[in-house]
């Protein structure tokens, strides 16, 4: 499924101005899907509640929706669920970043420029590749990293794309501090992330925050405040983008022009134009009749 281009359907306004009685999913024109538990219409947007008191929610553009359906999956096993502020724990630790410490153990040379041009286009790079809308990765590196190349997390989570050395090691990564290199393997490891989770964005963000196992074991976003407002925020700015293009690009259209119905014009007389000459009146015609024929 390509995730990069975007064309939009409009969906039943009726689907949407009723709350979820139960966990609802919301296809995205896009091919993304995102569970919920309760809806709301705000304006041109709509606003879909993650859980169910509240706390987390993504606002997402009504037109961007192309339908809404009952999740049939059968519920979790119950689970003894920890403190809310519990820190979460994966392959991926977004938290807040760090500069690296001075007396740390010498990073790896950086071998390619790190300015951020060089930045963007590695990103769009590694998002053609894996087919993803760069957008969505800018979003996630936003969230993760800051822009930061050197930027390593508490728990040691490095480079832009904030991959555990141990991930880095899965991926092929061998210096996580090389932009291109880490975004390649982040953006390598969200795509399998949405193939493992049938394109449903918000389970793929919650496995690459909390870890693909406390995805599972709670049966989507885990419990924890840190990978909840981690979704939350990556969604909220790639929908942000996504509102900025389509203002963009309306205003850029040109409006179509009204032309009024052409009258036929009355065709003016010339004064150049001359008047048709009545024909000459043949004075001869009496005398040939009287002619005798002549003879052969």
């Amino acid at each position: 499924m390509n995730l990069i281009k975007n064309s939009g359907v409009a969906i039943l306004l009726g689907l949407l101005a009723a709350s979820a009685s139960a966990t609802d999913i919301a296809t995205l024109r896009n091919g993304f899907t995102i569970r919920h538990e309760t809806r709301a219409p705000l304006g041109v947007t709509t606003r879909l509640f993650l859980t169910s008191d509240g706390s987390s929610f993504v606002d997402v553009p009504t037109a961007e929706i192309i339908q809404i359906e009952h999740d049939l999956s059968p519920p979790p096993a119950p689970k003894e669920e920890p403190a809310a502020s519990a820190p979460a724990a994966g392959p991926y630790a977004a938290g807040p970043t760090v500069p690296a410490p001075v007396n740390a153990s010498p990073q790896p040379a950086v071998p390619s420029a790190t300015s951020p041009a060089d930045v963007s286009r590695v990103i769009n790079e590694a998002s053609g590749r894996y087919q993803l809308d760069p957008d969505l990765v800018n979003s996630v590196i936003r969230a993760e990293s800051g822009f930061k190349v050197h930027a390593i997390s508490p728990k040691g989570a490095q480079g832009l794309m904030q991959l555990m050395p141990q991930t880095a090691n899965k991926l092929g990564v061998p210096n996580a501090f090389d932009p291109a290199a880490n975004v390649d393997g982040g953006t390598r490891y969200l795509r399998e992330l949405l193939e493992k989770y049938n394109y449903d964005l918000i389970k793929a963000l919650a496995a690459y925050n909390a870890g693909p196992q406390r995805v599972e074991q709670y049966g989507g976003v885990p419990p924890y405040r840190e990978t909840r407002h981690y979704v939350a925020s990556i969604v909220r700015d790639f929908n942000r983008k996504k509102l900025a293009q389509q203002k963009a690009a309306n205003t850029a259209a040109p409006k179509p022009q009204t032309q009024k119905p052409t009258q036929p014009r009355k065709q003016a007389k010339s004064a150049t134009t001359p008047k048709p000459v009545p024909a000459p009146v043949n004075t001869q015609t009496t005398a040939k009749k009287m002619t005798p024929p002549t003879g052969n």
